[in-house]
């Protein structure tokens, strides 16, 4: 009997150390690359920016504004996945090419044939469970309270003891959620965009990334979260400018976390 060679198993990414200076270099990159293709950048912006607004006003008409709350907190949730075109325009940006509509746009549709679409099945699963738990939370504690409005909500849930309860173990479950996402994504979806590799390499990558990097990595989540809610609080017009900027850092910090591919590696 003949023996079958087994072929051997990819190597892992390797990854490598950052410093709270790469952190403030990225987000100049991001800044510069935003400013070299500033027409890309505000068309993602503008998109999430603008249907955050229409999403507002959906939920206003539907008398469920306190459903924007939890919406909001967990926007940075699906951050990373949304930003798949903008990694593209500064990885063509990096290697000098000129960039054109049609091969941003394209290889963000081609992303649904390949492992990055489990990653926005992760993302999304994880968002949605955010949100029930948010109603959830609100059934049980705060059941027999009535709001029908944005302000009668945010005055119910900090000037009763129901409703700073709610707030405590909601932001807790809501940490805890974010912190698995993010250490899930943060370097798995730019690592999927960027090379052939299954999800769960990627996923497994990501989070040594961030074991290998706790105080970098958690100070970037907390900034990212605090620049996105920054931009919300405009009703959402500052995303135009901070969600492009974020995705184009979140790109260079990835090329400094993974180490490039090994030649011959895909």
């Amino acid at each position: 009997m003949t023996d079958v060679a087994t072929p051997p198993l990819p190597k892992m990414p390797t990854v490598r150390s950052v410093s709270f200076q790469d952190l403030r270099d990225v987000l100049q990159l991001g800044w510069q690359d935003f400013r070299r293709a500033p027409g890309y950048g505000l068309f993602f912006g503008s998109f999430f920016a603008f249907g955050g607004m229409i999403l507002w006003l959906l939920l206003s008409r539907w008398d469920m504004p306190w459903l924007m709350l939890p919406l909001a907190m967990g926007f940075p949730l699906i951050g990373p996945f949304v930003a798949a075109g903008l990694y593209e325009v500064s990885r063509q940006l990096a290697r000098g090419e000129k960039l054109r509509a049609g091969h941003v746009l394209g290889v963000m549709f081609a992303q649904r044939k390949r492992e990055l679409g489990w990653m926005a099945f992760v993302t999304l699963f994880i968002f949605w469970v955010w949100v029930y738990q948010v109603r959830l939370l609100l059934a049980v504690i705060m059941g027999r309270m009535s709001f029908s409005t944005m302000p009668q909500f945010m005055e119910l849930v900090f000037s009763t003891s129901e409703g700073w309860t709610f707030l405590l173990i909601g932001t807790c479950v809501g940490a805890a959620l974010s912190l698995v996402l993010f250490a899930s994504t943060v370097a798995s979806i730019p690592l999927l965009l960027d090379r052939e590799r299954d999800f769960i390499t990627a996923l497994i990558t990501s989070w040594q990334v961030v074991l290998r990097n706790p105080g970098p990595m958690l100070a970037w989540g907390v900034m990212v979260t605090a620049l996105v809610m920054i931009g919300i609080g405009t009703f959402f017009l500052g995303l135009i400018v901070v969600l492009p900027v974020l995705g184009h850092a979140t790109w260079h910090l990835y090329e400094r976390t993974v180490a490039p591919a090994a030649p011959g590696e895909r």
